[in-house]
């Protein structure tokens, strides 16, 4: 059996670079890179022996077995040596059946994919395991001098980048664009020992500081333009469909923001059906914020080239972008997929969150981004309700309790808070507490 094997090209085809030379894009053509791997290797192995060697791992205590990443660790980084694995236990996330509201909306099947449930509360955990434990293995082996791992970010980059560089022992660098993240996303890389920098700027501004910063090859690019996120990502998934018995759903909605996710979750995907662990690839469809949509509109046009945009405020902060850096790609992930892209309004993606928390999720306003998307895309008879439909929650709900506080206490500016359930005051006396329950207990019966 060869050997399994795994590097750096450019997005064109034209030049290959080892995965542990410092480089994001290409030398010949600055195209973005992504990590390639042999499938002719991996397709020796049988599907039947990959699934066993999967399912033999899920019950497995090995620190690398017990990552849901790692676990998968041939599709990922197959040259990496356990020892310089840096694991939180990330990945193996729940698919909350979410079959209420698939019948309020009227499909045959819903579930929800709870990224978020990982140790920093988002699905950056994923790919951050990868890259640092990738930059933790250069450092060991000596290849080449790293002094910090640094990234722009709107908050559940810098958490991830924060906590796996500190368990690592890495210095870590963190640009945040000033008063545009949650208390909870940006406490998190100060309590990690991140030199943290709030900008007078927005994501896009702070992308571009980090890109000069990282021209000095000793500080070391950790945004998604670093393709090695997108093999932690991707496993999202094989994941899915190792949870689904190896059957595959029929469409996959995630919200978009810089796009890393929606490359890798086609590449993930891809990769299944090169190993013969699936046999069809899902729709993938976008679903981005109305003020911050620029994938959305180059949709429209028919995909004829990215016009960046000056993103607006919006709910779902982490995908307030309007330049994103992996546009190519995921260009190529909605065309191959045939897959659609749709746009949100604040008011759709603040009511498709806490309806879905109605049936015991918390949804984070990025995952309601989602959501609201699929509940447009049903609407309009784009998506069959015969068809099985996976949302994916990129983050807790948690992180955004000024979100759901705002929304319930419905203070949230120009928003209808259709789903806002407010407390009730009454004095300490019986007669006005069941007066109280009785009528929202038949309210709530209809």
């Amino acid at each position: 059996m060869k050997p399994f094997h795994a590097y750096f090209q450019n997005i064109n085809g034209t030049d290959t670079y080892p995965l542990d030379e410092v480089i994001y894009r290409s030398k010949v053509d600055n195209s973005l890179l992504e990590v390639h791997h042999d499938r002719e290797a991996l397709a020796e192995r049988s599907p039947e022996e990959w699934k066993k060697l999967f399912a033999e791992r899920r019950m497995s205590f090995k620190p690398e077995d017990m990552s849901g990443i790692w676990s998968k660790r041939e599709m990922v980084l197959p040259e990496m040596p356990v020892e310089d694995i840096v694991t939180m236990r990330e990945g193996w996330s729940p698919l909350f059946d979410a079959a209420p509201l698939a019948k309020e909306l009227g499909i045959k099947s819903l579930k929800v994919k709870l990224c978020g449930n990982s140790h920093t509360g988002s699905f950056k955990d994923l790919g951050m395991t990868v890259l640092v434990s990738q930059v933790n293995h250069i450092i060991k082996k000596q290849i080449h001098e790293i002094d910090a791992v640094a990234c722009a970010s709107t908050g559940d980059t810098s958490a991830a980048l924060s906590a796996y560089c500190a368990k690592a022992g890495i210095p870590s660098i963190v640009f945040l664009p000033a008063g545009k993240t949650s208390t909870a996303q940006l406490i998190q890389p100060i309590s990690n020992g991140s030199i943290v920098l709030a900008l007078d700027t927005d994501f896009d501004g702070c992308m571009k500081i980090v890109q000069e910063v990282t021209k000095d090859n000793r500080i070391y690019l950790a945004n998604s333009m670093n393709s090695l996120r997108v093999e932690g990502q991707k496993t999202i998934s094989p994941e899915i469909c190792q949870e689904l018995g190896w059957k595959v759903p029929d469409v996959v909605i995630i919200p978009g923001g810089n796009l890393g996710n929606v490359s890798a979750l086609a590449k993930g995907f891809e990769d299944c059906k090169a190993m013969g662990l699936i046999n069809k690839i899902p729709r993938i469809v976008v679903a981005q914020a109305e003020h911050a949509n620029p994938f959305y509109q180059a949709y429209e046009r028919g995909f004829d080239k990215l016009v960046p945009v000056q993103a607006k405020k919006t709910l779902a902060s982490a995908i307030q972008i309007g330049n994103p850096v992996s546009y190519p790609k995921a260009v190529r992930a909605i065309q191959n997929t045939n897959g659609i892209v749709v746009s949100v309004t604040e008011e759709e993606l603040a009511n498709a969150a806490h309806r879905a928390d109605r049936i015991g999720l918390y949804a984070c306003p990025h995952t309601g981004v989602a959501l609201g998307g699929l509940e447009k895309l049903v609407a309009a008879g784009k998506i069959d309700k015969e068809e099985k439909v996976i949302v994916i929650s990129t983050a807790h709900g948690l992180k955004f309790t000024e979100f759901k506080v705002g929304y319930h206490e419905q203070k949230l500016e120009g928003i209808q808070s259709k789903f806002a359930n407010p407390i009730f005051k009454a004095p300490a006396e019986i007669g006005a507490v069941m007066d109280i329950l009785k009528k929202e207990m038949a309210n709530r019966r209809r």
